[in-house]
């Protein structure tokens, strides 16, 4: 297909998405595999490869998404369900003040998120927006949006996170000097796109906690001594820290021995989280005074709306993985390049248009580098 083809079809399968969900009230899972599937069809994808670019999208999508958000959801729950994130939150309005806490918030995203994964820090630190909404009764959206965005722009422009990273190997870049022009180029972007956008929209949209995330407490009928604020961020700082060693021996030890082996395999976040979910369950659980079988609901009452968000992040994993075995975004880049644009605008429209057709932040800098 043209890239002028490639390009209506992402615009009409972005124009189905919304009409499916909106309009006809179709479920995300079920309208997300429904455009896949037509996209794949119009795409010129061969019918007998079909199926198997659906599953792979799948597959690999979830191979890595279901174990981090299972185990970062029993986390959440277990700081939820304890008075943790409580704990946190009360903290963080008395140290801060109500009006400074998205500052706080996007301050915090920004820090944890350079070592760490975007998928990890947001699941570690949506307990405590849910928490903050419901304590201030704001929108879910002026708490949002900050963290979101110090997270974005740790992981877009920061490294040692992947996408700077590739980008200064491709470019022949000084790290030392991307790091200077991230945080230059990521301090207003959290300004304006976080604190000050979230302070906006949050005005104009009010939003609660999803039904599905709410608290029930009628369901842990014990008495359960709430933990302090520095036992609540030990359980939060364990995997941010681990998966920071794991990070950092890949700087300082040499590849193939034992030390940076072990490290790597702490640091990841596989075991790093399930180092947390056990910590949880013990200091959070059991030292506050809540038996084991109620730990045991609580973890299962964790992974209740886990389900629902794993499939519906799977079936985006699809539509992305149909975009791009379409060649929607090599044929829109290898278009724009061959116009006679500024060198950097023709980059950051690459990048955007990739971004937008498959969902990658990673990948889209790597095309756009390219």
């Amino acid at each position: 297909m043209s890239p002028l083809a490639l390009a209506g079809l992402v615009l009409c399968a972005v124009a189905l998405l919304l009409v499916l969900v909106l309009y006809v009230r179709l479920h995300a899972f079920v309208a997300l595999l429904l455009t896949s599937l037509l996209v794949a069809l119009l795409g010129g994808i061969p019918l007998a490869d079909i199926v198997g670019v659906i599953e792979d999208g799948m597959g690999n999508t979830l191979g890595y998404i279901a174990t981090v958000i299972g185990l970062g959801a029993m986390v959440g729950e277990m700081l939820r369900q304890s008075g943790g994130a409580e704990e946190i939150a009360a903290t963080l309005l008395r140290s801060f003040g109500d009006d400074r806490t998205p500052w706080a918030l996007s301050l915090t995203g920004l820090l944890v998120a350079i070592p760490v994964f975007f998928d990890v820090a947001l699941i570690l630190f949506i307990p405590l927006v849910y928490t903050l909404t419901e304590r201030t009764g704001k929108s879910l959206l002026y708490y949002a949006i900050p963290l979101l965005a110090g997270i974005a722009v740790a992981h877009s422009f920061i490294p040692p996170t992947p996408g700077p990273v590739a980008v200064a190997g491709l470019l022949d870049a000084d790290l030392g000097w991307v790091i200077f022009f991230g945080i230059l180029a990521g301090i207003p972007s959290i300004l304006i796109g976080g604190v000050f956008f979230g302070h906006y929209i949050a005005g104009q949209i009010h939003l609660d906690v999803p039904d599905v995330m709410r608290e029930e407490e009628d369901e842990i009928d014990v008495d359960v001594i709430p933990p302090s604020f520095g036992q609540a961020l030990a359980v939060i700082g364990l995997p941010l820290g681990l998966i920071l060693l794991g990070t950092l021996s890949e700087v300082v030890l040499t590849e193939g021995t034992t030390g940076r082996r072990v490290l790597e395999l702490v640091g990841h976040p596989f075991t790093a989280l399930m180092g947390a979910a056990v910590l949880a369950f013990y200091v959070l659980g059991v030292r506050g005074g809540m038996p084991m079988e109620k730990v045991q609901t609580v973890a299962t009452k964790a992974l209740e709306p886990v389900g629902l968000i794993i499939l519906v992040t799977g079936a985006g994993g699809v539509l992305g993985n149909v975009l791009v075995e379409t060649g929607v975004g090599d044929a829109l880049a290898e278009a724009m390049a061959a116009s006679n644009l500024p060198v950097v605008l023709l980059a950051f429209l690459i990048a955007v248009v990739v971004r937008v057709s498959q969902g990658s932040a990673t990948v889209s800098m790597v095309t756009a580098a390219g």
